[in-house]
């Protein structure tokens, strides 16, 4: 492993930016270079073989551009294809998945809720952490139909929105649930509309710290963390519209990031 060589991110669209925003805080001075394969998202409605496809091909986008590991910065695409990734490709893979465990241990109610997208449901890893910890609670799943539309369309805080989540959140918030896993990148960006809505006493759970977290982690045991005086960087490609991939970089970090039209994906 390169230490100087950059990170890579990839994401359905621009969800996996909030994994990003925990990354750069986690890891300073690394190099980092986004994929948002905002064409076609959501992955959530797709098919395992599509989503599978589009991983394998984003990956290899970004190690021929010098990535020295990889954050599959989706639960949907961690859960369909980062068995076959880390099958293929001669480095490092760093998944998200569904924070079950830390909800399952915190919760006080027995009761947890996980709001992901249907494919996430689906997902090897997310049957597995059920597996484990649904002895010990109850896991109460809902799936966020049209979610992440809303968001790449940056409505993250209009009627619309808020009227979707009050409806995937009020049968949880009825079964006594006082744990809500966010198991999609995209939904920490409604976070503050989310804690608007569940009543005081219910802990919200984003799994993004622990992934930059785990990230930091892996590079520092194969050696490669940057420790070198080169000044770092950040780059950021779309499918789809770069422009709006540039809109909500300055929205959460308040600085004038240039995306660009991920050309050949």
């Amino acid at each position: 492993m390169t230490a100087s060589a950059p990170i890579g991110v990839f994401d359905s669209g621009i969800g996996g930016l909030s994994v990003w925003n925990e990354l750069v805080r986690e890891v300073r001075g690394e190099s980092v270079i986004y994929v948002a394969d905002s064409a076609n998202a959501p992955y959530g409605t797709k098919s395992r073989r599509f989503i599978t496809g589009r991983s394998r091909a984003i990956s290899k986008f970004l190690i021929d551009l010098g990535c020295k590991i990889i954050v599959v910065a989706c639960n949907t695409a961690t859960g369909a294809a980062i068995t076959a990734l880390r099958n293929e490709f001669d480095v490092p893979f760093i998944g998200v998945e569904p924070a079950v465990k830390p909800a399952a241990l915190a919760s006080l109610t027995g009761h947890i809720g996980v709001l992901a997208t249907a494919q996430t449901f689906k997902g090897e890893h997310f049957k597995r952490s059920i597996k484990l910890y649904s002895h010990s609670v109850e896991v109460h799943e809902r799936a966020g139909t049209g979610l992440v539309e809303l968001i790449e369309s940056g409505k993250t805080d209009c009627p619309e929105t808020r009227a979707l989540l009050i409806k995937c959140l009020a049968p949880m918030v009825e079964q006594g649930i006082d744990q809500l896993v966010l198991g999609c990148t995209h939904y920490p960006f409604l976070i503050p509309i989310i804690r608007e809505i569940l009543p005081a006493g219910i802990t919200v759970i984003d799994p993004a710290p622990a992934v930059a977290r785990q990230t930091n982690k892996v590079l520092e045991l194969n050696g490669g963390l940057n420790t070198g005086t080169e000044t770092h960087f950040y780059k950021f490609y779309s499918t789809g519209d770069p422009d709006s991939l540039s809109r909500m970089l300055k929205k959460l970090t308040g600085n004038d990031y240039q995306a660009y039209k991920a050309e050949g994906l």
